[in-house]
């Protein structure tokens, strides 16, 4: 287990990227209410980011209670130092290690678990990171810098086959093939594909302009994003966890920003509210069918229009909240 308490300020390009760029968290007042915050409770924000979420629970936690957040992302974990409250700490894992986590600091249970998928917007705005093709900057894209392969790594050695599987997946991107062709073209050309506006290049060169207002390698760098950091793995493995580690009563938020990552959230809350596969005349009484381990609070929310004015980011957002119920796992 690794907790950090950490002292040391943002990089020079951080600072400067967050002046001009500020992060706004998403749907910051609907995601923390969702929560039901009891003054005494356990919670963990497992998507640190810069801390909106987390400074907005702690203004509601009293003088007991107590807030754990996770980051993989190392940047985002140095920002915590300004955080200076006995009731937060902040590990630097990444959110598929909760149970592990919250075990190792000697919880069984917590009350609530804040999750906002996808990326932010620092790791978007520098351009060292590699997320956008709107800075040119080293093909990285890796939320943790300090391991892993990064994305320059991965098309310099992955087949035709692979590339255009994971563009397709992840990226639902309909010139897959194409692009993935491109790139073999490109590499075996003798450049090698090292940064973000080269890389875009290539693919924008194997895909039509046909949607307006849209960078054709916007769903190429999203693919690569998603498939470098296990982004939808990770959110299959945490949701059990979620249910495992929370207290009954104790809410899950989860904030989505793509339909793959909301359509896991969906099904998985759906699955554990509708346990019984068995046909409605099924002979069977009510009292021995399974009885569901979570419920879902309300329906899938969207940012209000004033949001998406004030943060276009924002605008493909969906919260959804989930209860866990008294049934026992």
């Amino acid at each position: 287990l690794f907790t950090v308490s950490v002292s040391s300020p943002l990089t020079d390009t951080e600072q400067m990227v967050g002046e001009v760029s500020p992060h706004i968290t998403v749907m910051l007042e609907e995601a923390v209410e969702g929560l039901a915050i009891k003054p005494a409770g356990i919670y963990v924000d497992a998507t640190f980011g810069r801390g909106g979420h987390s400074r907005k629970i702690l203004q509601k936690l009293g003088s007991k209670g107590r807030l754990i957040a996770l980051d993989r992302d190392l940047a985002a974990v140095s920002s915590a130092a300004s955080i200076q409250d006995a009731r937060f700490q902040i590990v630097h894992r990444h959110f598929a290690a909760l149970e592990e986590v919250l075990t190792d600091l000697g919880l069984s249970a917590v009350d609530g678990v804040l999750l906002d998928l996808g990326i932010s917007s620092p790791q978007i705005d520098i351009g060292e990171r590699g997320f956008s093709f709107r800075f040119d900057g080293p093909l990285d894209m890796r939320m943790d810098q300090s391991s892993g392969q990064t994305a320059a790594e991965f098309v310099a050695v992955a087949t035709e086959q692979k590339l255009a599987e994971v563009i397709k997946a992840y990226g639902e991107e309909r010139f897959a093939k194409q692009i993935a062709r491109a790139i073999v073209a490109a590499r075996t050309g003798g450049d090698a594909i090292t940064t973000t506006k080269q890389f875009a290049k290539i693919v924008a060169s194997a895909v039509p302009k046909i949607e307006p207002g849209q960078d054709p390698a916007t769903r190429t760098f999203q693919a690569l994003r998603i498939f470098l950091n296990q982004e939808l793995e990770e959110l299959s493995l945490v949701l059990p966890q979620c249910l495992r580690m929370l207290a009954p009563q104790g809410r899950l938020s989860v904030i989505s920003f793509h339909s793959l990552e909301d359509r896991i959230v969906k099904q998985f809350v759906k699955g554990e509210q509708d346990r019984d596969d068995l046909p409605s005349n099924f002979p069977v009484l009510a009292k021995d069918l399974p009885q569901p381990r979570m419920i879902a609070i309300g329906k899938a929310l969207k940012p209000s229009a004033q949001e998406v004015k004030k943060n276009p980011r924002s605008r493909s957002a969906v919260l959804r909240v989930a209860e866990r119920t008294n049934v026992s796992l």
